[in-house]
């Protein structure tokens, strides 16, 4: 059974466990994979300006800004894409598999009736407790990932407007995140793995090939050219950042992607929904973008990338389960277009 049949099985055997929608949460589930930081008095491009001044003077390394496609361009969205020396060099000791957690993403969008402009974050902590369960220095390593996330907080804080720190669907508690392989009976279309069997290899080389394979997945990625929102095929690099000695983080993404994730995001929302802003869905933008990295473990160099659908559970949870069911290839689409990409001659 290939992995689109797989995934359409999955979808109709959790369907028939599930009594109707997607599973309440809990109230103590009160930790948001996004943040909400700021709401901001100014213009999209005024407080977009704002936030890339602050986050250049902060220390933080801005890597890359990247302008989200939202569907019929009814909204303005961006991406920045960061990392924390500090928080870096906290990391140094643990297993190059946890990368992602390293990388810190903040967005600006318009959102609401009147198209205000707010700014959150990706949760760097609840990151953190997805990627450093098993972490022999847990603790401190959420400590590190809440000091990367005052840091970003700090950056933003003079932009004028209003200061928040709401906690954004989909949110979860600790204990949730620490063992993440999904939600409520969607964990099977996720394959109850966590994260570490959630990252599935796509190429190996011997641990001295390692410079040379970053250097043919760069080449691949920089090569590859995607196409509209209907074309699931090809990918645009956003961004590589080399994490330590022996792994390289590969952001990824396309308007098929972007066009997915805001839009089914949006469909089942009310939140935040109005005819001047249709696309609720772009508080979600900073799950973008997706990921690709090159790890050295051991004797090995890995080429990893994320099962789609554990990493859409991680973010759009809060869609609903008929969102997933209602478009169970989505997950696979991406999958496939990451593996076409890579395994290309």
């Amino acid at each position: 059974m290939n992995f689109r049949a797989k995934a359409v099985f999955q979808a109709a055997l959790a369907a028939v466990l599930i009594s109707s929608g997607s599973a309440a949460v809990a109230a103590d589930d009160d930790i948001g994979i996004f943040e909400t930081i700021h709401g901001s008095s100014l213009s999209f491009a005024e407080t977009a300006a704002a936030v890339e001044s602050g986050l250049r003077a902060s220390g933080l390394t801005l890597h890359a800004v990247h302008e989200v496609r939202v569907p019929d361009n009814a909204q303005q969205a961006r991406v920045y894409v960061l990392t924390s020396p500090e928080y870096m060099a906290a990391a140094a000791g643990e297993s190059p598999r946890t990368i992602s957690a390293q990388i810190l993403r903040v967005a600006v969008y318009t959102f609401g009736e009147e198209l205000k402009t707010f700014v959150n974050m990706a949760n760097p902590r609840a990151h953190a407790m997805v990627y450093y369960v098993d972490s022999d220095d847990y603790d401190g390593m959420l400590n590190a990932a809440g000091t990367a996330a005052q840091t970003i907080r700090d950056a933003i804080s003079a932009v004028p407007g209003e200061s928040l720190s709401i906690q954004q669907a989909p949110r979860r508690s600790e204990k949730h995140y620490q063992k993440f392989k999904g939600d409520g009976p969607a964990r099977m279309m996720a394959k109850f793995r966590e994260f570490e069997k959630s990252q599935r290899q796509i190429g190996e080389a011997a641990a001295a090939d390692f410079a040379d394979t970053v250097s043919r997945v760069s080449e691949k990625l920089t090569a590859s050219t995607a196409g509209d929102a209907e074309d699931e095929s090809g990918l645009e690099l956003v961004t590589q950042i080399p994490v330590g000695e022996n792994a390289v983080y590969f952001g990824v993404t396309s308007p098929y992607i972007e066009s997915k994730m805001v839009g089914i995001n949006s469909r089942f929302r009310s939140d935040g929904k109005s005819e001047a802003a249709p696309y609720p869905g772009v508080d979600h933008v900073t799950a973008l973008p997706t990921e690709v990295l090159v790890i050295r473990e051991g004797d090995e160099t890995l080429v990893l990338h994320y099962g789609q659908m554990w990493r859409m559970q991680l973010y759009f949870w809060d869609s609903g389960y008929r969102a997933f069911t209602t478009n169970v290839g989505v997950p696979s689409a991406i999958f496939g277009a990451i593996e076409g990409v890579l395994e290309e001659d």
